[in-house]
Parts: C-alpha cells; structure tokens; sequence
C-alpha cells in the first residue's frame, strides 16, 4: 500500500472543493482515506459543507495564511477502501485501518460530552471485535473554548480509560488535544480517531523522548507523545501534539513564541530520533498556534523547517494558556 498527503486551501470552502475536485482527478487511482477541513467563521456554517461518505473531519481552527478553508488529504493506492458515512475501512498486507471523524454525542457539558463519545467509540471498536488499548493508534480531541472546558474532557477520559486498562503502569495513545469548534454548535468536544486490526506483537512501540519530555501523566493527563507503527514494508512515526515543554513537565519560554517553536521544533526531533526518522522523513505537519498576531514571527521559521513537506498552520488556542505554539506531523520511513 501507498500513502500520499497533500494539503490545500483557499479562500472559500466553495473554492477548496473544487480545488479537491480538481486535484483528485489529476491523481487517479489514489483513494481518500481521511480529510480533515479546517474552516475560519465564514465557512463553519452546516449549510456550507457537503455531505460525503468516509471519515471526514470538520473543524472551526481558521487557516492563518490568509484563506478561509484547508484541507488535509490522507489518500492510499493499492488497498481495498470502502467509505460510509463517518467511516473509512482500508484492506490492505492482512490489516484492516479503520478511520472515524466528526464524532460528537449530546450532554450537558464537555465532561458528559466525552464520556458519550468515548463509550460510542469504544462499542464501535467492540462491534468489529476490537479493543481500546491493543487497536487504537491515534485520537484527536478538539474542544470549543477550550480554556473552559478542557478540565472536563481530561476528567472523563482519565476515568474512562482506567476502565479500559490504560493507565501510567500500561500505556496510552497518541494524541492531539487542541481548541478547535465543531460544526454543532451545541457540541463541546470532537473526536476523529485511527485504528488498526491485524498489527503483530511488537508492531507498535511508543515513543518518550525522556531526555526532553515528561510523561503525560505527571500533570494529570494521559496520551502519549508519540508512537511508531510499523506496516506495509514501512515504519510510520505519528507524532503527538507537542509544544514547549521540558521533562519535568514545565512549559518553557513563557511569553515568547519564538523560543517555544525553537523548543517545540527540538521536542519533535528527539521523537523523531527515537523512531529512527528525521524531519526529511515528514509527509505531513499541523501547526497551532494561540494568537493568530505571533503567525509573522514564526511563519518563515516553519517553512524553513518543513520545507516541501504539506502542512498547514491555523488557529488553535493549545490546552494550557502559557503555551503560544503546538505542531504535530507524520514521518515515513521504509523499515
């Protein structure tokens, strides 16, 4: 199986899909696996966007380049790919991928909120006979407001993974927690998420970077930094959302947004390192950053940095308000 990532904007969402449109058929034979959308104000309206099977992920985090809509495309060739509405299953080298995006359940606050989604997320995995801890690769939680209301989604899912055997003792899974507005209004919380059937013992490991960075669970959260996952002839490094932090947990560089991508840019390449990949090894990256005003100050650094590589950088406040900038990014690397 082949991989291909490939982000686009524009200034309208009108405009991005037909940009879509346009690109797909320019490459055919490559399937959507998974598009994520990221939309400023104007273009968050449910009457905007189109309804399309597959694991589709939309997303109120504004584009800071200037337009009003991206998008990120994670499409494969040679696997069997079927799409339902807010699934996508890929059959490809004896595993099954499973992709899910949009999730929101009803509730009275972002605690019940996450609750919900993740008691419906995990009788989808038992559904295909599945589990939390041994399946799931990787989550991406966006909170509305997420200065408000984030406290909850950490309570809930603390609780609820201890139910599933996740612990400090045992492991978590990677992820992205970032503000970022579902469609819904209603809805406080979002949860896209990926997971694999099939993968053999030793498959997965999951990265630390000890020298640079704390466990999670030392400031009372629980994913984990990174994993390494290895399938058709390649490893793949998926890297947590991952900002300006030392290994004592602390955030560093207070008020400067410029250090913290310095730090931030430092953390991801001893996970990296850790996986055996390198930054030339990056097919996609999402940057977040707090204050759409500091997007000046660090636009040239991140392209420098990431070069030809498809990223995007958008609005989205990271869950503690000291922390300015948060990136997060796929590298590939055949084993």
């Amino acid at each position: 199986m082949e991989e291909l990532h490939k982000i686009l904007s524009a200034s309208t969402l009108a405009g991005l899909y037909d940009a879509e449109t346009a690109f797909l058929a320019a490459n055919s034979g490559w399937e959507p696996v998974f598009k994520r959308y990221f939309l400023n104000d104007c273009a968050l309206r449910p009457e905007a966007i189109r309804p399309e099977p597959g694991a589709v992920s939309h997303i109120g985090q504004a584009p800071l380049d200037g337009n009003g809509a991206a998008v990120w495309l994670y499409l494969v060739r040679g696997a069997k790919v079927q799409r339902t509405p807010g699934l996508t299953v890929v059959e490809a080298d004896g595993l099954r991928h499973f992709w899910t995006g949009d999730g929101i359940a009803a509730g009275p606050d972002s605690y019940a909120q996450t609750e919900r989604i993740l008691h419906d997320y995990i009788d989808f995995l038992a559904s295909r006979g599945l589990n939390l801890p041994e399946q799931c690769i990787r989550t991406w939680f966006f909170v509305r407001d997420i200065d408000d209301n984030y406290a909850g989604l950490v309570k809930s899912r603390r609780e609820i993974f201890e139910t599933q055997g996740l612990t400090p003792q045992t492991h978590y899974i990677a992820s992205t927690g970032i503000n970022g507005s579902p469609v819904d209004p209603a809805a406080l919380v979002q949860l896209d998420a990926y997971a694999v059937e099939g993968l053999p013992e030793g498959a997965q490991r999951y990265l630390y970077a000890p020298t640079h960075l704390s466990p999670t669970s030392i400031y009372g959260v629980t994913f984990e930094r990174g994993v390494r996952v290895e399938y058709s002839g390649a490893a793949h490094a998926i890297i947590s959302g991952t900002a300006s932090i030392d290994n004592r947990g602390e955030v560093l560089h207070v008020g400067d947004v410029v250090k913290q991508a310095e730090r931030m840019i430092e953390n991801v390449g001893k996970l990296l390192e850790e996986s055996g990949a390198a930054f030339s090894d990056l097919k996609m990256a999402i940057v977040y950053l707090r204050r759409p005003e500091d997007y000046p100050l660090v636009k040239d650094r991140i392209a420098a940095l990431l070069g030809t590589t498809p990223y995007v950088v958008v609005r989205g406040p990271v869950c503690r308000p000291t922390w300015l900038i948060e990136m997060e990014c796929i590298a590939i690397r055949p084993c």
